[in-house]
């Protein structure tokens, strides 16, 4: 394979990481905690799209504290593992790990 094939290579895959990170914008997913008291929604980059707690729980302020940061970390656990394994698609499963792709 000559320089000119590589180069070629790889803006084939930056353009496919590109099209990748678009595509993880429109997917969400949705995490409770506390038995569904608490409701993250997050996209595959990593924001969240919205937050829904239950009224029965408002009146304890440290368990929804404790609820919603667990709601959130599943959350961000399981768009990392979705993203990883889309990238793991991408390059053929070859194990890459570019940082700050997700």
């Amino acid at each position: 394979m000559n320089m000119q094939q590589i180069m070629r290579q790889a803006q084939k895959m930056q353009k496919q990481m590109e099209q990748l990170q678009e595509e993880a914008a429109l997917e969400v997913l949705e995490v409770s905690s506390g038995g569904g008291m608490v409701k993250v929604k997050m996209n595959g980059k990593q924001e969240v799209q919205s937050i829904e707690i239950e009224d029965e729980i408002l009146s304890d302020k440290e368990v929804l504290q404790d609820l919603v940061v667990a709601a959130v970390n599943e959350a961000t656990r399981r768009t990392q593992a979705l993203m990883h394994s889309k990238m793991q698609k991408l390059t053929g499963g070859l194990g890459l790990n570019i940082p700050g792709m997700f």
